[in-house]
């Protein structure tokens, strides 16, 4: 009986001697266990993942570059020829730009114009485009903290002008920062919508994160869907090349912006993030003005574009500052200048005129000159720091 009473105990541990029964019973209370216990921790794991947030611990900023009013255009090349977003302008070099007064110098401030002389009886005329300005900083940057003191935004019908941080050369593998954008700003059915801050990138940058910021998550154009895929690379079928944008109130650019003086903007790019402020002149903060920009006791910032599913470090690299005033163009096709209230000229015996894609953008930017007496930038001094 000893033996029997052995072997029968024994037998619970011997797996080669249990019945169905308790196989089944095994079964079932693993998979209670492992219930239990992964479970809560894919839960768990889900929600670190909702609540992620880089740490934008403070940095200490140092004056590495200005770019005075006095000499401002020194420190750019102008990108000459046709406008690779296919707007209809020329874009003109220094010496055809001093002869148009595209870009004038005061006592503190370097202006950026679209030509307002040449008509329709000029010869040349500008059926083939009006002359603008593009700028391309010689100097190429890897992070820091940009500061820049804006006077005039550009704005009116046709008008796409931008500030930008990108490499010309290597787009979009090295990623572009759009500061100030706007597109068919103060058009009579398209009141200003403020500011766009964007940034385009290749594949893997998504902006479908946790954001601490003011502004608006922009829209891809013409839908209702959040502009949160940062990737317009060749191979993407994303969002028609809007990037992943946020958008200011109308105070943060065209006619509101410009009748409260300008402000200034200010882009923290970092391994952490990329982060804009934007001030207006009565609440820049005082070390700005004392040279000690510290971002750590700054507001909250109008856009955040945290590293949380986007790699800033692999995807910004080597860019320079670049400010140009577009007309028409990839941005402006004719469904958008029909809804925007802007003049449709292409109506009855008139035919469109025009550079790329005729269009009554085309047309209205050819024949009226004087319709962009606005369509300037008026800059201070732009300043450059790094952190040590």
């Amino acid at each position: 009986m000893a033996w029997q009473l052995h072997e029968k105990r024994a037998s619970w541990y011997d797996v080669r001697k249990w019945r169905s029964l308790a196989w089944a019973g095994a079964v079932i209370a693993a998979i209670v266990v492992t219930a239990v216990i992964v479970v809560p921790v894919l839960v768990t794991r889900r929600n670190n993942s909702a609540d992620r947030y880089p740490n934008y611990t403070r940095l200490s900023y140092s004056l590495r570059e200005t770019y005075q009013t006095k000499n401002f255009f020194d420190n750019f090349n102008y990108r000459t020829g046709d406008d690779p977003t296919h707007g209809h302008i020329h874009y003109v070099g220094s010496d055809y730009a001093a002869t148009y007064n595209l870009t004038p110098t005061l006592i503190d401030s370097a202006m950026v114009k679209v030509d307002t002389s040449v008509g329709p009886s000029s010869i040349p005329d500008a059926s083939t485009g009006r002359f603008s300005v593009r700028l391309e900083s010689k100097r190429q940057y890897n992070q820091g903290l940009f500061i820049f003191h804006i006077k005039h935004s550009p704005y009116g019908c046709a008008t796409w002008p931008a500030l930008w941080l990108v490499d010309p050369n290597n787009w979009p593998a090295h990623g572009e920062i759009d500061i100030m954008e706007a597109v068919n700003p103060a058009a009579p059915s398209s009141p200003d919508t403020g500011n766009s801050i964007t940034l385009h990138t290749d594949a893997s940058c998504r902006m479908d994160v946790k954001r601490n910021m003011t502004g608006s998550v922009a829209t891809v154009f013409g839908s209702d869907i959040s502009a949160t895929d940062c990737d317009v690379s060749p191979s993407s079928s994303n969002n028609n090349n809007a990037g992943c944008g946020v958008t200011g109130n109308p105070e943060t650019y065209g006619a509101a912006f410009n009748a409260a003086g300008g402000g200034t903007l200010v882009v923290e790019w970092r391994e952490e993030g990329i982060r804009m402020w934007q001030f207006g002149t009565t609440a820049v903060p005082a070390d700005i003005k004392a040279g000690k920009p510290d971002p750590s006791i700054w507001p909250m910032p109008l856009a955040d574009f945290p590293n949380t599913s986007c790699d800033i470090g692999g995807h910004f690299r080597n860019a320079s500052i670049v400010a140009n005033i577009d007309l028409c163009g990839d941005a402006i096709p004719e469904s958008v200048w029909g809804a925007s209230g802007c003049p449709t000229p292409c109506v009855g015996s008139h035919k469109c005129v025009g550079g790329w894609t005729k269009s009554n953008c085309t047309d209205f930017v050819s024949n009226n000159p004087q319709a962009f007496t606005n369509a300037y930038w008026e800059f201070g001094e732009f300043q450059v720091y790094q952190h040590s």
